[in-house]
C-alpha cells in the first residue's frame, strides 16, 4: 500500500505546482494580494508531499520490497542497510525523485528566507519555479515511476546495486551535485520574475546574489566529489577523464562563475545588466541539458543512468521550451534596460567583463567538444572522438588566461584606475610568482612551457590574494584590527581566490609530473615509482558483506625506510557476477602513492598498477576551500533583506517595463 500512497503524494504535488504557477503568478499582474498569498502554502503543500513521496521510497528500499521494479533493480538484500538508503538514488527514477525533493525545497527555501522581498517579486518567483517544477513531475509520473510494481511475480531477491556505487562516494556525490543543478533554478527564476517587473536593478542583484553562491559552492563540492571518486574507484587514477557526462556538470559551473562575478557589478555599479540575465538563463539551461545527457541514453558512461528514448524526447522538450521561452521574454524585455556608467580601460569593470568572456568562452569550448561529436552521431555523418588531448590543448590557455586576469583584476578599482599605480602594484607580487614558480620547476626536475604557466598562473592568484589583503589589513589600530574590519564577502573571495589557486597548480603538477607505471609483478619483486619503493609481499582473500575479495599487501619504501603498507583489492560480486579494482592509496598533503591491482597473468604473477601523483589532493582540497569561500560570502550581512529594499521595489513592479538607469 505504500508504493501507492508514494504514487499519490506525486500526483497531489503536480496539482499544487499546476496552481503555483497559476495562481501567484495572475495575482502579481494583477495587483491581488489575496492570490499573491496563496504563493507559500502552496510551495508548502508540494514539499510536503514530495518529501512524504521520498520517504516512502526509502521505507521500500531498507524494508526489501522487491514487489517494486526500482528496488529490484537497484537493491539486494544482502546489500548493506546504508547503500540501501543512498541505493535510493542510485537510478534513474530514484535520482529524479532526489531531484525533485531539491528543487522544491529550494523554492520552500526561497519561501522561507525572502519574506522581505515585494510580494509581487517572491510571487513570480515562487511562480516559475513552480513551472519547472511542473515540468519535472510530468516527467516522474509519466515516464520514470519509482513506484511501478512487479505484481504478482515479485522476485525473491534484487538484482543489487551496481558495484560502482556501492561506495560512500555515491553517499555524498550526487546529493551535492544536484543542490548545485537545482540551485541554479533560483537565479533563473529571479532573472525571469526581473524581466517580467522591468526591474534589472542592484537590489534584483542582491536578492539573486547569495541564492546563485550557494548553488555554486553545492556544485564545486558536487564536482570535486565526483573527481575524487572516479580517482580512487574506478582503479586507474584519473581524476578527470573530460568524459561527456563529467563535461555536464563543468558547463553550469563555468557559466555559474560567470554568473556570480556579473552580478557583483550590477550590484555595486548596476551594468552588465542584460548580460547577467541571460547568464542566468544560461547556466539553468546548462543545468537542464546536463539533465538530458544523462538521462536520454544518447551517452554511454559510467555516470548516465538511463536509455529510454522516450524519456530523452520528453527532456528535450522540456529543455527547448525552457530556453524558447527564457529567451523569448528576455527579446522582448531586456531592451528595455538603458545604463548609463563610465569607467576606464582599466577599472575593476573592466577585469570582470574579460573574466566573463574567458569563462563564457571555455563554457562554449567545452560544449562544442561534448555535443559536436553526439550531434554527428545523431544525423548519422559520421563518428567523431573528442578526447582528452583536445580539452587539454584548448582549455588550459584560457584557464591560464583567466588566472592572469584574476590577478591584476584584484588590485583594480570601480570605475577609474590610474595605469601606472596598477603596474607598480603589480611588480612585486609578478617577482615572486616567477621565483616561486621557477622554484617548483627545479623541485620536480623539469621545464615545460604549459607546466611554467599553469604553476605561475596559480602562484600569481595566490600572491595577488595574499597581497591584496596585507594592503587591506593595514590600520593604525594595527594590522589584526584591519583584518577584522574586512566584510565576510571579502573573505569569501579571498577564499575561493586562494582555492581555485590550489586546484590550478595541483592539476598543472599532477598532469605534468606525475608517473605512472604498469609492471607484472610476483610476490617479492619490487617496483620502483617516483623516490619511492613498492614490494609485494602478497596475495590474500577476504570475505566482505556482499562480495569477496583477494587483497594484495604492498609494502610502500622511501629512501630504504617502509613508509606504509597498502592492500589494494580485487572483488567479485556474487549476484551481479561483477568483478572490481579497489585501489589502495597512500595519501600526502603533497604526493600520493597509489596502487591497484589488475588481471592475474599467472599461477602467482599479477599486473599492478602503481603511481606517484604530486599534489592531487590540492584538487580537492582546493575546490572544499572555493565551497567555504562561497558559504562564508553569502553570510554578508548586506545580503539580510532589509525594508527599504521592497520599498524601493515597489515602484518597479508598476512600472510595467519602464526603463532603468543607472548613473554613477
Amino acid at each position: 500500500m505504500y508504493p501507492e500512497l508514494g504514487q499519490l503524494a506525486l500526483i497531489l504535488s503536480l496539482l499544487l505546482a499546476v496552481l503555483l504557477s497559476v495562481v501567484p503568478l495572475a495575482g502579481a499582474l494583477t495587483g491581488r494580494d489575496s492570490l499573491q498569498a496563496f504563493a507559500r502554502p502552496l510551495t508548502s503543500g508540494m514539499f510536503v508531499f514530495i518529501a512524504l513521496a521520498f520517504a516512502i521510497l526509502t521505507h521500500a528500499f531498507v524494508t526489501d520490497d522487491f514487489s517494486v521494479a526500482y528496488v529490484a533493480n537497484n537493491s539486494n538484500s544482502m546489500l548493506p542497510w546504508y547503500y540501501k538508503v543512498s541505493a535510493v538514488w542510485g537510478g534513474h527514477e530514484g535520482s529524479l525523485l532526489m531531484w525533485i525533493l531539491m528543487l522544491v525545497g529550494w523554492t520552500l527555501a526561497v519561501a522561507v528566507f525572502s519574506r522581505k522581498l515585494p510580494s509581487v517579486m517572491i510571487s513570480q518567483v515562487l511562480s516559475v519555479l513552480g513551472m519547472v517544477s511542473v515540468g519535472f513531475l510530468l516527467f516522474i509520473i509519466v515516464t520514470s515511476n519509482p513506484f511501478d510494481r512487479l505484481l504478482p511475480n515479485v522476485p525473491a531477491d534484487g538484482q543489487d546495486l551496481n558495484p560502482l556505487l556501492q561506495d560512500i562516494g555515491l553517499i555524498l556525490h550526487p546529493p551535492m551535485l544536484y543542490m548545485g543543478y537545482v540551485g541554479f533554478s533560483v537565479a533563473f527564476a529571479f532573472a525571469i520574475a526581473a524581466l517580467i517587473n522591468g526591474r534589472l536593478d542592484a537590489a534584483w542583484a542582491r536578492w539573486s546574489r547569495p541564492w546563485t553562491t550557494v548553488a555554486w559552492s553545492f556544485l564545486t563540492l558536487g564536482i570535486a566529489l565526483g573527481s575524487w571518486w572516479a580517482y580512487y574507484e574506478l582503479g586507474w587514477g584519473g581524476w578527470w577523464f573530460w568524459d561527456p557526462v563529467e563535461n555536464a556538470s563543468l558547463l553550469p559551473w563555468l557559466s555559474g562563475t560567470a554568473l556570480m562575478h556579473s552580478l557583483a557589478v550590477t550590484e555595486k555599479r548596476g551594468v552588465f545588466k542584460s548580460w547577467t540575465v541571460l547568464l542566468a538563463i544560461v547556466t539553468f539551461s546548462l543545468s537542464l541539458l546536463g539533465t538530458f545527457l544523462v538521462r536520454s541514453g544518447v551517452l554511454t558512461s559510467v555516470h548516465a543512468f538511463a536509455s529510454d528514448p522516450e524519456r530523452g524526447s520528453f527532456l528535450l522538450a522540456l529543455l527547448g521550451l525552457t530556453i524558447l521561452a527564457s529567451l523569448t521574454l528576455y527579446a522582448f524585455r531586456a531592451p528595455v534596460v538603458h545604463v548609463r556608467a563610465r569607467y576606464s580601460s582599466l577599472s575593476r569593470e573592466i577585469f570582470l567583463l574579460l573574466n566573463n568572456v574567458l569563462l563564457v568562452s571555455a563554457t562554449l569550448l567545452v560544449a562544442i567538444g561534448t555535443l559536436y561529436p553526439l550531434v554527428l552521431d545523431y544525423l548519422d555523418l559520421g563518428k567523431l572522438s573528442i578526447g582528452e588531448p583536445f580539452f587539454n590543448t584548448t582549455f588550459s590557455p584560457l584557464a591560464v588566461a583567466t588566472g592572469l586576469l584574476l590577478g591584476a583584476g584584484v588590485f583594480s578599482r570601480w570605475k577609474k584606475t590610474d595605469g601606472g599605480w596598477l603596474a607598480r602594484k603589480l611588480l612585486w607580487p609578478l617577482a615572486v610568482s616567477i621565483l616561486v614558480s621557477a622554484a617548483v620547476m627545479i623541485s620536480y626536475g623539469g621545464f615545460a612551457v604549459w607546466a611554467f604557466l599553469g604553476v605561475f598562473a596559480a602562484v600569481w592568484v595566490a600572491v595577488a590574494t595574499f597581497w591584496d589583503l596585507w594592503d587591506k589589513s593595514a590600520s593604525r589600530h594595527g594590522r589584526w584590527h584591519g583584518l577584522q574590519r574586512q566584510s565576510r564577502s571579502y573573505w569569501g573571495m579571498v577564499l575561493g581566490h586562494l582555492g581555485l589557486a590550489m586546484v590550478m597548480a595541483g592539476a598543472t603538477v599532477v598532469s605534468n609530473y606525475g608517473i605512472e607505471r604498469d609492471v607484472r609483478m610476483q610476490p617479492g619483486d619490487r617496483a620502483t615509482v617516483g623516490d619511492y619503493e613498492i614490494v609485494f609481499v602478497g596475495i590474500g582473500e577476504r570475505r566482505g558483506p556482499n562480495f569477496t575479495a583477494q587483497y594484495g599487501s604492498f609494502d610502500v619504501y622511501l629512501d630504504g625506510n617502509l613508509v606504509t603498507d597498502l592492500h589494494p583489492e580485487k572483488r567479485q560480486y556474487p549476484v551481479g557476477m561483477s568483478v572490481m579494482t579497489e585501489a589502495d592509496i597512500d595519501a600526502g598533503l603533497f604526493r600520493d602513492v597509489f596502487v591497484a591491482i589488475g588481471e592475474r597473468i599467472s599461477d602467482d604473477a599479477w599486473a599492478i598498477r602503481v603511481q606517484y601523483k604530486p599534489l592531487v589532493r590540492w584538487l580537492w582540497l582546493g575546490a572544499l576551500i572555493m565551497a567555504i569561500g562561497g558559504f562564508l560570502a553569502i553570510a554578508d550581512k548586506r545580503y539580510r533583506i532589509r525594508v527599504r529594499d521592497e520599498q524601493s521595489a515597489k515602484p518597479a513592479s508598476a512600472a510595467g517595463g519602464k526603463a532603468v538607469e543607472a548613473t554613477p
